[in-house]
């Protein structure tokens, strides 16, 4: 499936293995990795063959269970009672992506050396510092008996299936052998843990930088003042959704992936029946996570006597987290919420902390024994070698990930709700982490977004600090609240919705929500373009959901060109003419993004030093949110011979670019990889396509990269996209990029790529008639005996 241009072949070459190389690396591979094998060159598989390796006798069923299939290997799971729904959701889980949640289970509980060797040792440290898995036992003690119930036969439906496979000796996912991994049982706390995973903290990612900075200055230092300062300037004034009054580098890496297994993105828009041209109302969701095979969403629909529903699942969660029941549809955008803080923990004594053993198998070499301390507030996260940290501090981290809650028990009640209120109150009580903006959308032509978050209350304004001290009570969760009391929304004059991972609403004199929300140029367009194109169809949010506009891109070409000119730029630059009057659109085959690109990269590194300067100040400065809101007035300080300088190598570096990269898509790439594209020396037999593509950091269509001024790949963005109209129960589309199964070879295994390039769905129906006919293949799951 991989599709190159031409016009630039040359220079794209390390994205593609020469036969002959791959020839000469399989062979000296071969002798030492053998299982694996089938993983580094899979035979192809069809559906036909995939949907018949399903189990269909002799089950743990209450009644038989019909199991529909599309020919994209979507299922349709039509059961009799609510455990049946839940034990089959479990089988097509593990049919569907065995080896993806496997993995998904030991990245949760920090045993990547057991397949990855001492090279994952430190990360292993560092992930069972983090504990994902801390809160796991207390909180399936404390699920509701219904939560529960479905739980465990979510969980019996996962280990049917891998022991059919076991007492048939196969055939495993080809990565098993690949990476050494063995079936072993799964738990409701594997489970849960794997939420907490899906759950991760965002803010992580931003604090890992800051950390680094303050450690190096130290909390005291005026230039650590004013980096907070800016951080948090930049971070807390991002516009509203909707008023309240209106009802290291390893550490990096890590961060960055366990974030893409949250919602580290995303775009939601809910019209009312009002503002749309069929009178019904319109919901329009696209996750932005990290763009790797398998996606991180599956597509499912079932029906149960509680349960009616198409939509996207987490692989390893048994919930809809996105979709349509016959009553709703909902779609979230993660909140970048306050759900953790970090304290000083240097001044307890010894007696308060205490000491966990922790033994890291590691595979090729010698088990690791670890220790772990966790105070008071909560394990010592400075202990780890990954978290910069000053000299003799202690630094603990207290998450909400920790604490018990029932995310499983309120999805499930989101997906019975029949109505805005019921849904708002699905998640009152039960609902942590990750903390989601969630918008929905009624048959009735209502929209609403409730706040689905536990937050802890804590003192109006921004901290003094990044690290908090311990027993200080200005920082102390004494109380908390959640969507029961936080601010909610239904019906909003302006007709419409949009959620883009900005400031939710102002609800700072209540609680303070978060520190490091999204810039506003996504929501701002969002809102801008629903609100000029009304009345809004289906066909009009899937056009918004493929724009390559960056308003905030446009603003900086602008500025950058007139600072040129201002600066009085010697010799004519072809590049100066492209930004000059550029209207910030990313399309692929564009030459200005390029040529802004690359002066913007220069430019950031000219005034702030580069990645080399020794004080560290690049990394946080060339972020998106800092560079939009302080590179003009700091480029404009500058003495005029510095800025002049600046500005006339970055437009030479842009010209010369130019020449290598005619079009924005010709250095913009999708590379579509396996979660093992980065692994070394067998990294490259897991890229499965490398295309030109659209977009950027912070359009609705986000592709996202840093600063480049070459060759790169997108890191994460808009991997998966949803349409509902409410009028019609089957108008429902979705699409992945990738595809529904897992298993390398398959014929669905990245199948909707073509779709998602090209800006189409898969339709989705909810009612009897049209699920026979969109969901051919039937299989006829019967009970024991």
């Amino acid at each position: 499936m991989t599709d190159r241009s031409t016009a630039t072949a040359s220079r794209r070459r390390p994205f593609r293995r020469p036969a002959g190389r791959r020839a000469r690396t399989f062979a000296a591979l071969a002798a030492l990795i053998l299982p694996g094998c089938a993983a580094l060159d899979p035979k192809p598989v069809t559906v036909d063959q995939r949907i018949a390796a399903f189990p269909t006798t002799g089950l743990d069923l209450e009644r038989p269970v019909t199991l529909r299939w599309s020919d994209e290997q979507v299922p349709f799971i039509e059961a009799e009672t609510d455990r049946d729904l839940a034990y089959t959701l479990g089988l097509v889980h593990a049919h569907l992506r065995l080896a993806q949640i496997s993995l998904m289970k030991r990245v949760s509980q920090g045993r990547l050396s057991e397949m990855g060797g001492p090279v994952a040792n430190d990360i292993d440290h560092a992930l069972r510092i983090l504990g994902f898995g801390r809160g796991s036992a207390a909180t399936a003690q404390a699920l509701a008996p219904d939560t529960r119930i479905w739980v465990e036969a979510f969980v019996k439906g996962l280990n049917d299936y891998q022991d059919r496979l076991a007492r048939a000796g196969g055939p495993w996912p080809p990565e098993f052998g690949l990476l050494g991994i063995r079936a072993e049982p799964w738990t409701v706390e594997d489970v849960l843990t794997i939420g907490r995973l899906a759950g991760t903290d965002i803010n992580w990612l931003a604090w890992a930088g800051l950390l680094r900075e303050r450690a190096r200055n130290g909390p005291q230092d005026p230039r650590w003042r004013e980096t907070w300062a800016r951080a948090t300037d930049a971070g807390h004034g991002s516009v509203v959704s909707f008023p309240a009054n209106e009802t290291h580098a390893r550490l990096e890496r890590l961060l960055t992936e366990l974030a893409g297994l949250s919602r580290t993105g995303s775009n939601s828009v809910a019209v009312s029946g009002q503002m749309t041209e069929s009178g019904s109302a319109i919901i329009a969701n696209d996750p932005h996570l990290g763009m790797s095979l398998p996606n991180f969403w599956l597509l499912a629909g079932m029906r149960s006597p509680s349960y009616q529903a198409v939509g996207m699942m987490p692989p390893g969660l048994p919930f809809v987290a996105v979709g349509r029941s016959p009553h709703l549809a909902w779609g979230g955008t993660n909140m970048r919420a306050l759900s953790s803080e970090l304290y000083d923990v240097s001044a307890l004594p010894a007696d308060a902390f205490r000491t966990e053993t922790h033994t890291i198998r590691t595979r090729f070499w010698f088990d690791k024994t670890v220790t772990v301390r966790v105070s008071p507030y909560g394990p010592v996260v400075s202990d780890s070698e990954m978290i910069p940290s000053r000299p003799g501090e202690a630094i603990a981290l207290r998450w909400l990930g920790h604490d018990v809650s029932d995310e499983i028990g309120a999805l499930l009640g989101a997906m019975r709700a029949r109505t805005g209120e019921e849904f708002r109150a699905a998640f009152a009580g039960r609902y942590a982490v990750s903390a989601q903006n969630m918008l929905w959308v009624d048959t009735d032509g209502h929209v609403g977004q409730v706040l689905a978050a536990r937050l802890p209350v804590r003192p109006d304004g921004i901290p003094q600090d990044l690290v908090a001290r311990a027993g200080d009570p200005d920082r102390d969760w004494a109380r908390f609240v959640d969507a029961g009391e936080l601010p909610a929304a239904r019906d909003p004059a302006a007709g419409f919705l949009a959620s883009a991972n900005n400031r939710p609403t102002d609800t700072d004199r209540l609680v303070p929500i978060g520190l490091f929300f999204s810039a506003d140029e996504r929501v701002r367009h969002l809102q801008s373009v629903v609100r000029d194109t009304a009345p809004v169809s289906v066909d009009d949010l899937k056009r918004l959901q493929q724009d390559v506009t960056s308003d905030f891109a446009e603003a900086l070409a602008a500025m950058l060109a007139a600072a040129a000119r201002d600066a009085g730029v010697a010799g004519n630059h072809r590049s100066l003419e492209l930004i000059t009057g550029w209207d910030g659109a990313y399309a692929a085959d564009a030459a200005a993004p390029v040529a802004f690109e690359v002066l913007l990269s220069r430019v950031a590194a000219g005034v702030y030093g580069g990645a080399e300067a020794t004080d560290g100040r690049f990394a946080f400065a060339s972020s998106w949110t800092q560079l939009n809101r302080y590179l003009a007035a700091d480029l404009a300080a500058l003495p005029e011979a510095e800025r002049r300088r600046i500005l006339e190598d970055g437009l030479a570096a842009a010209d010369a670019a130019l020449a290598d990269y005619p079009a924005w898509g010709d250095m913009h790439r999708l590379r579509l990889s396996h979660l093992l594209g980065q692994a070394p020396v067998i990294g490259s037999f897991f890229t499965y396509g490398d295309w030109p593509v659209g977009g950027s950091r912070e359009t609705p269509m986000k592709t996202a990269h840093d600063l480049v001024e070459e060759l790169h790949a997108a890191r994460y963005g808009a991997q998966s996209r949803h349409v509902s109209d409410m009028g019609d129960p089957d108008a429902n589309w979705f699409v992945l990029l990738g595809g529904q199964d897992g298993w390398l070879g398959s014929s669905t295994f990245a199948d909707q790529v073509p779709l998602w390039r090209g800006g189409d769905y898969l339709k989705l129906p909810l009612t009897p008639p049209a699920v026979a006919e969109r969901f051919p293949r039937r299989l006829d799951l019967t009970p024991e005996g």
